[in-house]
């Protein structure tokens, strides 16, 4: 019991002294801030508050902690901060706000030199504060969504959030969206099934409109540069297909094509399949090889990438 209370005693002193050495830390507020903003460069205040945010993450972590043990020793105490994911996002956004304050106060005041100066220096800051905490949590959200987007996994938080996002066609689902359909099949997948499907829907801007003015969307695969699938609408009630191609990674595809834009604002050469001619051999009763002819809805020939001509 003694050994316990000793150990308890060294706790609350522990406590106390982080309590008085972040005194100072934990009082900073928006005057404090444009004061040091006033008083310094931009890059010395932004790497001040991503210090003084991960200084506050690890007084949560050890705060925790200390709860923990008292707890198990039958002292009830409060809890303090959260799961450490919530934590992550909150000094993330912050620290986000901050650079992007710090970068618009320094535009707007005075001017840079070609050689590099204060213009280079913000750009260097900026180039750090992109990575750090905020890099790495906004990463992880993104490579999350994208697992749950191709159906490698549910992704986590980042998966959960791209679901509800694109439920409503939110920015963070068309983002993503864009990230596969433009990139390789093999480095980040394919979005299929009925993700793909609603997934279409909120990428070209139909999320939220009436049904009659809508189309529907089935059996579409999204990725690689390319987006095909079956659109069902007034004109056509059993389906078309069709084959969309990013305009930056494929050449104008030869006939009828339409130019379409995403609302991440890239651009789209679309077809649908026209009529042709489908031959179907057979024997016919002399021996001879005869052919039933029927036409056909069929795609055109997918157009040439630009990166092997």
């Amino acid at each position: 019991m003694k050994k316990y209370k000793k150990l308890i005693v060294t706790i609350f002193m522990v406590a106390a002294m982080l309590c008085l050495f972040s005194t100072q830390a934990f009082a900073i507020s928006e005057s404090d801030v444009q004061a040091a903003v006033d008083g310094s460069s931009k890059e010395a205040v932004s790497g001040s508050v991503f210090i003084w945010f991960l200084c506050a993450i690890a007084f949560l972590k050890v705060s925790q902690k200390i709860d923990s043990f008292m707890s198990s020793l039958g002292i009830n105490v409060g809890h303090t901060g959260g799961s450490m994911i919530a934590e992550a996002m909150i000094a993330a956004r912050s620290i986000s706000a901050v650079r992007g304050g710090a970068g618009g106060g320094f535009r707007s005041g005075g001017s840079s030199s070609a050689g590099g100066g204060a213009g280079g220096s913000m750009a260097a800051a900026a180039s750090v504060m992109s990575g750090g905490l905020a890099g790495v949590v906004g990463r992880q959200f993104t490579s999350g969504a994208v697992k749950n987007a191709t159906g490698v996994s549910g992704g986590g938080v980042g998966g959960k959030m791209f679901t509800s996002s694109v439920g409503k066609g939110g920015d963070f689902a068309n983002n993503v969206i864009g990230t596969v359909a433009r990139g390789s099949t093999n480095a980040v997948g394919s979005m299929t099934g009925e993700t793909a499907n609603q997934g279409l829907l909120s990428y070209m801007g139909y999320t939220g409109m009436e049904a009659g003015d809508t189309p529907a969307f089935s059996n579409v695969e999204i990725g690689g540069g390319r987006i095909m699938g079956t659109e069902t609408t007034a004109e056509n009630p059993n389906g078309i297909s069709f084959g969309m191609y990013n305009a930056e990674q494929y050449m104008a595809p030869d006939g009828s094509f339409s130019t379409v834009t995403a609302v991440d604002g890239s651009n789209w050469y679309k077809q649908y399949a026209g009529d042709a001619v489908e031959k179907t051999p057979y024997m016919a009763p002399d021996g001879a090889i005869a052919y039933n002819e029927s036409i056909v809805k069929k795609l055109p020939v997918p157009p040439r990438r630009k990166d092997r001509v």
